[in-house]
């Protein structure tokens, strides 16, 4: 429905959609499958909790997500969005060493699971992109863009965002 609708990108796996209506690995993983069957262009959710965070289990939370998540996923049609479930919303925002180590562990994952193909793999950062912090978040060697939410609703904050200052 959505492919006869128009759309050309779909969440999947999103932290709002694990929590309130109990997605696993699994069912995102068939729906990733399903999605990209018809032609749709996946942004495929991961993150961990305050809680996981704090247990120091971000990584290993991170690991499974994206195995199970991706299993016999072909390496096309898909950006992965870290979502830091902690900082959503809440006003944090993962600082760019926090950011940038994230994401270079991500990279590492992709690289096991699709070898070369991984680095033509987009990673995002989707925890509370502002126009304050989006400079610095895009500065991070292995951040490709924003996945951005509430910011997006004000015009001001969204297109300042997206005319970030890239440094050259």
């Amino acid at each position: 429905m959505l492919a006869d609708a128009g759309c050309r990108y779909v969440i999947i796996g999103h932290s709002e959609r694990r929590q309130y209506f109990h997605e696993t690995n699994e069912t995102v993983n068939k729906k990733i499958t399903s999605a990209q069957k018809d032609g749709l262009h996946v942004i495929f959710c991961v993150g961990e909790s305050l809680k996981e965070r704090e247990a120091g289990k971000t990584f290993d939370v991170i690991k499974k997500e994206i195995r199970e998540g991706l299993k016999g996923v072909n390496a096309g049609n898909f950006v992965v969005a870290y979502e830091p479930i902690w900082a959503i919303g809440t006003g944090k925002t993962a600082t760019t060493g926090q950011a940038q180590e994230m994401h270079e562990f991500i990279r590492k994952i992709l690289g096991e699971l699709y070898g070369d193909k991984a680095d033509e793999i987009r990673i995002l950062y989707g925890g509370s992109v502002t126009p304050e912090n989006v400079d610095d978040l895009m500065a991070c060697k292995d951040v490709n863009g924003a996945l951005v939410g509430g910011a997006g609703l004000k015009p001001e904050s969204f297109s300042r965002i997206v005319c970030f200052k890239k440094e050259i």
